[in-house]
């Protein structure tokens, strides 16, 4: 039971952030959808640069690499998320725009 609390708080949080990264990304500007994606892409640079230098420098680069990788695919998520929904109402407003045409 202990351990299921703080499993339900995390996916409430995750929930949390994939809806306001929807929100965020069909407001009229598209500088808001890309405010998330930002700051996790700059938390990853943060994991990136606290890796520490252990064994040769191609070991080293190595674990930079990966860590660099794990560190952004919830960059990567949120991203495919922005461009999704900017495609949708970008095919929403073509649409309109037809058929306004259409009736003029």
């Amino acid at each position: 039971m202990l351990v299921m609390r703080p499993m339900i708080f995390l996916l409430l949080l995750l929930a949390g952030a994939i809806l306001l990264q929807i929100f965020l990304s069909r407001r009229a500007s598209r500088w808001p959808g890309l405010i998330l994606p930002g700051i996790t892409f700059l938390y990853s640079l943060v994991m990136l640069l606290s890796v520490a230098a252990y064994g040769g420098i191609l070991e080293t680069l190595r674990v930079m690499f990966a860590v660099f990788l794990l560190s952004n695919i919830p960059t990567a998520v949120l991203l495919a998320i922005y461009f999704a929904c900017r495609g949708a109402d970008r095919t929403k407003k073509e649409l309109e725009k037809m058929n306004s045409q259409d009736l003029s």
